[in-house]
């Protein structure tokens, strides 16, 4: 607690000293814009101006568990599960385009990743050339024809949103509640 008392003390005097000995307006001096670790991976740049070192061990380990974390939370779970576990099998053999590849994947948002991962949408011809995509992509469809039926899922350009009347098309439902 004295520690922090003692640095908060120390600092306020310095910043009002400078306030009173600058030229410039308080509010711009005080501006700076958020710059963290994660900012390069996190823009809406293309993915080819992208500068990765992957020369050095520390730099290539630090970058790598980055896009690890990266993949495994991203809020949406089937694309966790899925980004997360193929992400962690293949990225110690990715060079450095294969990098910058899978940063333009992680870069998609949410929604419309597994729409085009799992084939209720045509992907944009950028993302369809991708190689890590085109990857995960076979993926995802090897394991749906493996684990489920096709009638079970959505045709593409529908929802893959399945109601309890299919089947009946509303005859001999509830009138009204969800019965």
């Amino acid at each position: 607690m004295s520690y922090l008392r003692k640095s908060i003390f120390s600092t306020i005097p310095r910043i009002i000293n400078q306030i009173n000995h600058s030229s410039v307006a308080p509010s711009k001096q005080f501006h700076r814009p958020l710059v963290s670790s994660f900012s390069r991976f996190y823009s809406n740049e293309n993915a080819a101006s992208i500068n990765i070192d992957l020369s050095n061990e520390e730099s290539k380990r630090q970058l790598f568990n980055r896009l690890i974390y990266r993949s495994k939370q991203r809020g949406f779970l089937e694309l966790d599960l899925t980004l997360g576990r193929w992400v962690e099998e293949n990225i110690n053999s990715m060079d450095e385009n294969g990098v910058k590849c899978l940063v333009h994947v992680l870069d998609a948002e949410n929604p419309d990743l597994w729409k085009w991962l799992t084939g209720q949408d045509q992907p944009p011809e950028a993302m369809s050339e991708n190689p890590v995509f085109i990857a995960l992509h076979e993926r995802v469809m090897n394991n749906l024809d493996s684990h489920s039926s096709p009638e079970t899922r959505a045709t593409p350009g529908q929802p893959w949103v399945r109601g309890w009347d299919d089947f009946k098309k509303g005859r001999d439902g509830p009138i009204v509640g969800n019965q």
